[in-house]
């Protein structure tokens, strides 16, 4: 890439940072770009959640404890453990199980968090082995781990797997992958980032989702708009161990109160949304490929085409760079973001990006959807012209 190329790219992702704090609609209020006003206003009413004249936690007592208790409860294990990260929950819940099965061997999808997201720490710092299921951008089947030509000590599952589009197997399908780990005696582990946001899909509550595997680990921040965190849930004998990795990685953090109160407040507040989020979204998805197709597009994809959880992908068959300044365009000009997220080219004259939609985004209806398409692709088309 060009000095040129990558200086525009630059100055557009602070345009769609402008462009995203004011525009008058999006599809979700992400707190990513929010001041250290507004985060700390999440915490205005603190006091519903917690007896604020109670001491502050020191080294995982305290409000921590009482969050991972409410954890545990939501997902119906025996305990529960909070972890500044996700990278450090999964690392030290595959450590943990890696010692009780005495294989270092993790069967999981090469599209994983883990292995794109992570710069491979489990292999790097806990001397774990990955053993990839599949090469398909899609959840493994059944049949896959049965027919894997080594063996593993535990199968990990993100549920959703995000970078294949945030892509969930039936609920059939889930039973079928736990039972084939089991049968060739390994434990199953939730990569449950997202888990929040699954029950629609599969319809069934957290409870019974989580009951499927030996451990889950959920993010407080991705779903529910903590501050970060996350947790690690299972039986009461790995949750006591992985409390003392969480120390020798460098998780007994001294103080940790805005985080556990932030994510309290999402659990409280945000959590009974999602499952209408979800819903909306394959509101949304519909009018997306309806506003496509009458604007001409000659391919476009919305992927799933019903949205699994309440965030996709949209492809379209236009150069990234060109999609990317139409969706800043859009939104200096109208006040409408569509597109908030970056645009990716995995391919030449191809562009994919993601859409998150929340608690903003149900206030569009259909048609709001189709006629910013409309605005959008005559952007695009108007940046191929000139």
């Amino acid at each position: 890439m060009s000095d040129t190329a990558e200086e525009e790219r630059k100055l557009r992702y602070e345009r769609r940072k402008a462009a995203y704090r004011s525009a008058r609609r999006v599809l979700a209020r992400s707190s990513v770009l929010s001041t250290l006003r507004e985060r700390l206003a999440r915490l205005e009413n603190a006091h519903e959640l917690y007896d604020l004249d109670e001491t502050a936690d020191l080294y995982g007592n305290g409000v921590v404890e009482a969050l991972e208790d409410k954890v545990a409860g939501l997902l119906g294990t025996q305990a529960a453990a909070f972890f500044p990260t996700g990278t450090m929950a999964q690392q030290v819940a595959l450590r943990c199980w890696a010692g009780r099965t005495g294989d270092p061997r993790v069967a999981l999808h090469p599209l994983a968090h883990l292995e794109v997201h992570e710069r491979h720490a489990f292999t790097q710092v806990s001397a774990l082995r990955p053993v990839r299921l599949n090469s398909a951008p899609r959840q493994p089947t059944a049949a896959e781990i049965r027919d894997l030509d080594e063996p593993f000590g535990t199968l990990l599952l993100e549920l959703p797997l995000r970078d294949a589009g945030f892509v969930l197997p039936s609920w059939e399908e889930l039973d079928e992958l736990v039972a084939a780990a089991r049968e060739r005696d390994a434990v199953v582990h939730f990569d449950g980032a997202r888990l929040w946001e699954t029950t629609v899909h599969f319809g069934r509550p957290l409870k019974e989702i989580a009951a499927l595997a030996d451990s889950v680990y959920v993010s407080f921040y991705k779903s529910l708009d903590g501050f970060g965190g996350a947790a690690l849930a299972g039986p009461t004998t790995l949750v006591d161990e992985a409390k003392a990795w969480r120390h020798r990685y460098g998780g007994q953090i001294f103080q940790q109160f805005p985080t556990a109160l932030s994510a309290l407040a999402g659990l409280e507040r945000e959590l009974p949304r999602l499952p209408g989020y979800v819903r909306h979204a394959r509101v949304v998805a519909a009018a997306l490929r309806e506003g496509f197709a009458a604007a001409g597009v000659p391919w476009a994809r919305v992927h799933p085409e019903q949205p699994h959880t309440n965030e996709f992908q949209v492809w379209l068959p236009y150069d990234a760079d060109a999609v990317a300044e139409a969706a800043v365009r859009q939104a200096e000009e109208t006040g409408t973001l569509l597109f908030a997220r970056p645009w990716d080219a995995p391919g030449p004259g191809l562009a994919v990006t993601e859409i998150d939609v929340r608690a903003a985004g149900l206030e569009w209806t259909p048609e709001d959807v189709k006629a910013a398409v409309a605005e959008f692709v005559a952007r695009v088309r108007r940046g191929a012209d000139g």
